[in-house]
């Protein structure tokens, strides 16, 4: 008797036919691959297949391979200097959003060592998310400009239908971020956030995330170290305290 299986034709697509989730699903499975966008999404830059490779902790021709398919899957692109060929995500704030979410609902490592416990705890307090601050310090940093009125929604100022997940940066925003020395590069879109991946909230990113971030760093109040983690110098708890109400037990409460 023939069999009345149906055979699969083509990848597996939505409900509606024109999205390959399965296709983003594999890339995202691989240890090494997934390795490879963390450290990319915490440089913020571009990175040579060397360095991914160690990053990854695979040789030189397992990373290559690792690569080729990120870049073919969209979630890559490469940028030729000279000889050298370096990679960065192709859509920053789409494959930083990915990593996030995939961070919000991957199972926690069970922390064995007091070294492993204090590094949670940092990783919770601050870390980079793409150019922009995450962990309890982002969270809190966007309930400050929220509270302080610098940001709004973004049908207060346009008269439209309400949307509470868009806002704009308001008058009184740009005259404090022009004050505070914060240059925010034009941007179609300069305030976007996301729910961050270990604190109930969301923190800033976009155009404006980035730029908080570097002027933070440039006045000595967060020192950026490796893995993503982010240090609060005393001169950024006195600054963070003065100009965002923003305390060391703010961030140790949550």
């Amino acid at each position: 008797m023939p069999s009345t299986r149906r055979k699969r034709s083509g990848p597996s697509r939505t409900v509606g036919g024109d999205r390959d989730l399965a296709s983003v699903g594999a890339l995202v499975a691989d240890r090494a691959k997934c390795q490879i966008l963390v450290a990319l999404a915490a440089d913020g830059g571009a990175l040579p297949a060397g360095r991914l490779a160690a990053v990854a902790e695979v040789s030189a021709s397992t990373a290559s391979g690792h690569l080729h398919k990120l870049v073919a899957g969209g979630l890559l692109m490469v940028e030729n200097a000279g000889r050298l060929r370096n990679y960065r995500l192709a859509d920053p704030e789409i494959v930083a959003d990915l990593i996030e979410i995939l961070e919000r609902l991957a199972p926690t490592l069970p922390v064995q060592s007091l070294g492993q416990s204090q590094q949670a705890r940092a990783w919770r307090q601050a870390r980079v998310c793409y150019n922009h601050i995450g962990g309890a310090l982002g969270v809190e940093l966007m309930r400050s400009f929220v509270e302080r009125g610098h940001v709004g929604p973004a049908h207060e100022a346009t008269g439209g239908d309400p949307d509470q997940d868009r806002y704009l940066i308001t008058t009184g925003g740009w005259t404090f971020l022009e004050t505070f020395g914060v240059v925010v590069p034009p941007s179609r879109q300069p305030v976007r956030h996301h729910a961050d991946s270990t604190e109930d909230g969301s923190h800033l990113s976009g155009a404006l995330g980035r730029a908080l971030l570097t002027r933070l760093v440039s006045l000595g109040w967060l020192q950026r170290h490796k893995n993503r983690r982010v240090h609060i110098t005393p001169e950024g708890w006195t600054g963070l305290n003065e100009q965002f109400g923003i305390s060391r037990d703010d961030l140790e409460r949550r």
